[in-house]
This record gives structure tokens, sequence and C-alpha cells, in this order.
């Protein structure tokens, strides 16, 4: 069925609306699908940003929550989320030393890490608290950023579970939709080259006397793919709450699937081709740019409504698009826009509305927005 993408009188742009039945929708699918595999989820709160979405992602039957940031996961754990997993490498005395507090209030913390003289500072760290910080090695899948080379896995992870204050639960990785170290849109093959690459790596660290407990992947696009492979335990996917262009476009969701927007008003229509919206890249994301493999998109969102208007260029508070002369775009005009990354969207914004099924709109803030420590 079609969406209603109205929005309420006096809401000034620009700005995101979440539809909140979508928000369900998404959650439902996505945990019944991983369920049925005998696979944990564990969302990554980097989409939404918000304690009460991950209440929902929990309600659900969300294992626990993966955060990138230790300031995401203090907001998490604020809010009541006891199972955090900070998927990225936890480096320096301060951060250390937060996350030691954090682990000690209760919270199942677990940390990521990818190097021994990044595990040697989460032992000196927790030998001085009097702790054991649990960790996760992060593999090197093909995404060529973080994460420890496959083939020297096993004695890196020797090394780390010696250490002392430092207990390795477990590996994971990220690498989204890449077969044989390129983009591809053939999701299943991603996905099953991804899992089979980290079962092989836990069955070579089990074998020399390891307890690997946890085999994680993601992401969105290659999660559900990735679980079908027997050893996965668990999968990451974020993107899939909101769902945004680029998910779209995969063919995982419908447009109409997307459950948040940016709406921006026509502010100028200097040509009959062009029109020129409040919003531009302080507004919507730009780390996924046009025409790029695999997706190809054309331009930087889809206009609702309007399958010929292309989103062709932003500057900081401009935002160019190209229609058809004929088009019946006035200035004051409210239009919705689903941006091709939803997830580095929201996090320009400070808050979002929530709109729910009556179309009433909440004001709320993105709790954990900005934290990039």
């Amino acid at each position: 069925m079609s969406r209603d993408w109205t929005l309420a009188q006096g809401v000034e742009t620009p700005c995101i609306v979440i539809n909140s039945d979508a928000v369900d929708t998404n959650i439902a699918r996505k945990a019944a699908a991983i369920n049925r595999l005998g696979v944990s989820l564990r969302p990554h709160a980097k989409t939404h940003k918000l304690p009460e979405m991950a209440k929902r992602q929990l309600t659900a039957g969300a294992a626990g929550i993966t955060v990138a940031k230790l300031g995401e996961a203090e907001v998490l754990a604020a809010a009541g989320v006891k199972d955090l997993f900070v998927a990225y490498p936890i480096v320096g005395q301060p951060k250390l030393e937060r996350a030691v507090k954090l682990a000690k209030s209760g919270v199942r913390l677990i940390i990521g890490v990818d190097s021994l003289a990044g595990a040697a500072m989460i032992s000196r760290a927790a030998t001085a608290a009097g702790c054991v910080l649990e960790v996760r090695l992060e593999i090197e899948s093909g995404l060529q950023r973080t994460g420890a080379d496959p083939a020297a896995a096993v004695e890196l992870a020797k090394e780390i579970q010696a250490l002392e204050g430092v207990s390795l639960t477990g590996i994971f990785t990220y690498r989204g939709a890449m077969l044989q170290g390129e983009p591809t849109m053939d999701l299943r093959a991603a996905g099953h080259e991804e899992g089979r690459l980290m079962v092989r790596v836990a069955g070579a660290m089990r074998a020399a006397g390891l307890d690997i407990r946890d085999v994680s992947v993601g992401s969105s696009p290659t999660a559900l793919y990735a679980a079908e492979i027997d050893g996965i335990t668990e999968v990451r996917p974020g993107t899939y709450i909101y769902q945004d262009r680029m998910q779209a476009a995969f063919g995982l969701c419908s447009l109409d699937d997307c459950a948040g927007a940016v709406w921006a008003t026509v502010v100028s229509r200097p040509a009959p081709d062009r029109i020129v919206i409040d919003g531009g890249s302080k507004t919507f994301a730009t780390d996924v740019q046009p025409d790029k493999a695999p997706l190809h998109l054309k331009g930087f969102g889809h206009i609702v409504g309007d399958e010929e208007a292309v989103f062709l260029r932003m500057n900081e508070e401009h935002g160019v698009i190209a229609v058809t002369p004929d088009s019946l775009y006035e200035v004051g005009d409210m239009i919705a826009i689903i941006p091709n990354h939803i997830c580095s969207t929201v996090n320009l914004h400070n808050y979002v509305y929530l709109q729910d099924t009556d179309g009433a709109l909440t004001r709320t803030a993105v709790a954990a927005r900005g934290l990039l420590v």
C-alpha cells in the first residue's frame, strides 16, 4: 500500500520526519527473518541514535545493541540499555577509563580491538580498575579499513587472550556489499562470502584452543544472507530500521518502506527547469554519491511523488533540483525527499519528528547525535 506522504502545517523545514508505523514494520520484519535462522540480532544504533528506537528493537527480540562510539553507548546505557557492543577500536586512556566505568556500572559492554597495541591499552586500563573487559577481535574482510589480517588473526588472538584484564569472546567484521573485493549487487553471494570467511577464521581460532563464542557480521544489505552460513552467531544491521534510497536500490525494500524522509521547502524557482530548496549539505549527507558503483544512484535523494525530478547538487544551505518545465512547483511548496543514506543524514539533525498513525508529530531530540568520542 502506498504511503500518505503529508506533513502537518506549521512545521518548519528542513526537518526529518520518521513514520512510526513504518519503523515498527521494518523492525518486525528483520527480527522475524533473522530469528528464523537461529542467529542473534544486534542492531546498530548509528542509524537512529535514539534510546526509544533501541528499546523498540530490543522488545522485538534483539539480543543487544551495537554502537560505534562510547558516547553513544553512554547515552543508551543511561536510558536503560544494558547490553552494548562498541564495534570500533577503543584507543586512549580517557576513553578506556570511560569504558571501565560503563562496564562496572552493570552494563555488559563489549569493545572492539584489532591490534596487540590496542589490546595492551585495554589490559592496562582494566587491571588498574580491577576488572575484566570483554573484547571482540575485528577481522579485515575486504573493506580495507580497520581489522586484523585473517592470516595473522589466530596468533594475534592468542596474544590478546593472554593479556590480564581482557576476555576475548568473539570476532566481528563489517564489509557491506562487497564480493571478491569489489562493490556488488549480488547480496546473497556477498553475504555468503563474508560469512564463510568469518566461520573459517573462528574455526582456526577454536582449533588453536581459543574460546570463540561470537562470530558477528553486518550489514543491512548482507545480514540475512551472511546469517544463512552455519557458524555465524550474530548480525548487526542498522539502516533497516528506517530504510533509505540506497536500501531500496539494492532491492531490500520499496520506497514506501522508508520510514525517514527529509522535508524541505521550495524557496526559489529561478528557471522553469530548476527549483531550489532550503536544505543543502548541512541537511543531507553526501557520503553516498550519485553515479557510483554498484548502485549508480541518480542524484542525492528521491523526491517523493516526482520520478522525473533529480536532486542535482548542494551547497551548504541550498539544494538544487532539476524538474520538468511543466511541473507545478511553486515557491513555498513543501516536498519530501528520501535521502540516499539516512544514517549520516540523521546525524546532521539535532532532532527528528516522530509521526504516529494519526499523522501527529512529536519533536524528539536525537540523543546520541554528534557524539564522536
